[in-house]
């Protein structure tokens, strides 16, 4: 299975290009702003943006991404739920006070429906899980008139978000294996198993 984020950047530089005052939409304007703890996610969904036409800036933290909003709040923002130093939403409220006609989703790995509804309070415009898409991702920053995006025609199986997953538990556990089983309250053998399988589609 084909991984969107793999998508290519075309050359778009890593600055926001309206000023901090926007208020109102900039027909076309692109200028996108990802916070994300996951440096290797955050890469690679940086270029599948950029591919797709936005305009980038990423921060790695809570702080940072309440400092580039303040430097230039951005038309469209994607950001994780838990951060290191706090919780994501705390992003698009700074965001939505800036610029309200901004447009921003919240991922997670830890998804719930309290934590949905309270994102969308906040002014998310959409709550997708991780593992996400890049073209979801697309799609729901630039519905028209909030609309929820289309179910996809050929979503990931239940066997291949649970195993995107655990492998990126595993890369986070610097592939530690009992650690890895440990934080997944997983038997080390069940774990092992899994690891030495590919990937289900």
């Amino acid at each position: 299975m084909i991984n969107a984020l793999t998508g290519a950047p075309n050359g778009a530089t890593n600055t926001i290009m309206p000023s901090a005052t926007t208020t109102g939409p900039i027909p076309g304007e692109r200028s996108l702003l990802i916070v994300e703890d996951d440096k290797s996610f955050l890469q690679r969904l940086a270029r599948a943006m950029e591919g797709r036409g936005f305009v980038v800036t990423t921060a790695e933290s809570v702080a940072d991404g309440l400092l580039q909003v303040e430097k230039a709040a951005p038309a469209f923002a994607v950001v994780d739920m838990r951060l290191g130093d706090g919780n994501g939403l705390d992003v698009i409220s700074a965001m939505k006070k800036r610029r309200p006609d901004g447009r921003a989703i919240i991922l997670t790995g830890y998804g719930n429906i309290a934590t949905a509804v309270n994102a969308v309070k906040l002014g998310a415009v959409d709550y997708l899980a991780k593992p996400v898409d890049a073209d979801d991702i697309a799609a729901a920053l630039l519905a028209l008139d909030n609309k929820k995006i289309e179910p996809p025609e050929n979503p990931m199986s239940a066997d291949r978000v649970r195993w995107e997953h655990i492998q990126r538990i595993y890369e986070l556990c610097n592939r530690n294996v009992s650690e890895t089983a440990r934080r997944l309250n997983m038997h080390r053998r069940t774990l092992q198993r899994i690891l030495a399988k590919r990937a289900p589609k």
